[in-house]
């Protein structure tokens, strides 16, 4: 009985130690320009515990420093899908995706392929390959 106090003592404090107030993580979270990436960006800053926020337009993805003792990942996620956001694990309600700007319609192939021609040379011949 005594050691299986010990033991127990040892994980608690262990589980209360362990948890980083500079923990990284990234996500991928779907988005097309950078009004989604500001939209992102200030939705996981608003939750509290996160310290940094960066959405790579090109990549899509988030790379976070946040504060375990204050939030997690699931809840920085649930604040991103608020703002009508997907992440490869969830989708945006449909309410919340219909309020982010029309030029932001990730979801809408017309709109993807438009930014995509912000951002590169257009060497496509029109053909979806």
């Amino acid at each position: 009985m005594k050691k299986l106090i010990i033991v127990l003592t040892v994980l608690i404090t262990t589980t209360v130690f362990a948890q980083n107030k500079n923990a990284r993580a990234s996500m991928e979270v779907d988005g097309v320009c950078l009004m989604c990436k500001t939209r992102i960006e200030k939705a996981s800053l608003n939750t509290k515990g996160v310290k940094s926020a960066v959405w790579n337009v090109k990549t899509h993805e988030l790379k976070l420093i946040f504060d375990e003792r204050k939030t997690n990942l699931k809840t920085i996620q649930e604040n991103i899908l608020a703002v009508g956001h997907d992440t490869k694990e969830i989708k945006a309600t449909d309410e919340a995706y219909a309020t982010v700007h029309p030029c932001c319609r990730y979801r809408d192939r017309d709109i993807i392929d438009n930014h995509k021609g912000d951002e590169e040379d257009k060497k496509d011949d029109g053909h979806n390959h």
